[in-house]
């Protein structure tokens, strides 16, 4: 009999599957509940960006592009960059368009991260980071932000998980899935720890266009740091393109060289269709942007007060489209209460666990869904917490 045990990587075979999609996943099973589980726009694409990819179809635009994406797109990424963050990158040699921003941070830890070499990963955090740096030999060092300190990772912290074995610092900010931001001096004090390390920096901003009351900056435009970070974003957050899947990653040449390869090999390239469509997001997005962002906030304000009121104390998230509220307060775990919640009130959210252990006693819930939607569920869970209360 063939031994399955045997044959397949005992790496990936104790990585577990996603928290956020068990529950998501449970919803199949339960009639009439409601979820504020993922972190995927209600938002449709919007026209003249569908109508691009649309256009693409008619005209018979089916074939493979080049490996690193069309240099349109990378053209118009790089414009992008500059135009929104003072970011500046040569479109030939230092963008690769991935298949969604998941792919290039794969390709990133894969192409810097060797058996043995440590990455430093805040946490909570967005639930890929460890499961990717484990199956590329790496050893993740998580360090737990602290809601006293607003979810931001400190430089003193950074510095007292560094060890000669350190590769890697993996920054999720705006984060998934406490809604924290880094502002300019936080990067600041976290350079001057980096500056005369061979550390790298690996920045997931793929919440950079949704920061509420402050404008996004990157580490890569702080001194001594361009040179070592890689910049990971994409098109699914700011332009309701989740299903597109497109992303891209911007880096110095000799990162972005070793990255290709990887992407060249296992991918290919990108989806034709879905790159023409993000060059007219490019060109033409930034309206769409402030408008889903404004929408955004005023969510935000909804449930983070909502749930303050109902004796659920929540974070105000900063960035992202997240709320974070501590539900520790009932005896339960994280996992307890998710359950319950769903089992008894009908209404799924993520517990704070899926994003590590720092995440216990709290839980995710997402606000990019209708403001009914997320009104009707929030009736409901203010119902169930008055049966613990």
């Amino acid at each position: 009999m063939f031994d399955y045990k045997k044959a397949l990587s005992p790496t990936v075979t104790a990585i577990q599957p996603s928290g956020i999609r068990k529950f998501f996943d449970l919803l199949e099973t339960r009639k009439d509940a409601i979820s504020l589980t993922v972190g995927q726009p209600d938002f449709v694409t919007p026209w003249h960006i569908r109508e691009a990819g649309i256009e693409s179809l008619e005209k018979g635009k089916t074939y493979y592009t080049s490996n690193a994406g069309t240099l349109e797109l990378r053209e118009e990424i790089a414009r992008y960059l500059d135009r929104r963050f003072n970011l500046h990158y040569d479109p030939l040699h230092e963008v690769i368009v991935t298949v969604g921003g998941s792919e290039a941070i794969d390709i990133t830890v894969r192409a810097l991260v060797e058996a043995g070499d440590e990455v430093i990963i805040p946490m909570p955090a967005f639930v890929c980071y460890e499961p990717i740096v484990r199956m590329a030999g790496g050893i993740p060092v998580l360090i737990d932000t602290k809601e006293e300190n607003r979810f931001r990772v400190t430089a003193a912290e950074i510095k007292n998980a560094i060890t000669d074995k350190t590769k890697l610092l993996i920054l999720p900010f705006p984060n998934n899935p406490t809604g924290a931001i880094l502002e300019k001096e936080d990067l600041e004090a976290i350079a001057s720890v980096l500056r005369d390390t061979n550390i790298a920096v690996l920045s997931d901003e793929i919440y950079s266009e949704l920061t509420y009351g402050k404008h996004h900056v990157s580490i890569a435009n702080i001194d001594g740091m361009h040179e070592r970070t890689v910049l990971v974003s994409g098109f699914s957050k700011a332009y309701a393109m989740t299903g597109w899947r497109v992303g891209y990653v911007a880096a110095p040449r000799p990162f972005v060289d070793q990255m290709y390869k990887i992407h060249q090999y296992a991918i290919m390239c990108a989806p034709t269709t879905s790159q023409l469509a993000a060059i007219e997001a490019m060109k033409n997005g930034d309206g769409d942007i402030a408008e889903m962002k404004a929408e955004y906030d005023r969510r935000r304000h909804y449930i983070v007060n909502r749930l303050n009121r109902m004796g659920l104390t929540t974070f105000e998230p900063e960035g992202a489209f997240y709320v974070f509220p501590h539900v520790g307060k009932f005896g339960l775990s994280s996992e307890e209460f998710c359950q319950r919640l769903l089992d008894e009130g009908n209404v799924a959210i993520v517990p704070g666990t899926a994003f590590g252990q720092a995440g216990e006693g709290y839980a995710r819930l997402s606000y990019a869904y209708s403001m009914k939607h997320i009104s009707t569920a929030l009736d409901r869970i203010e119902a169930f917490i008055a049966t613990l209360s």
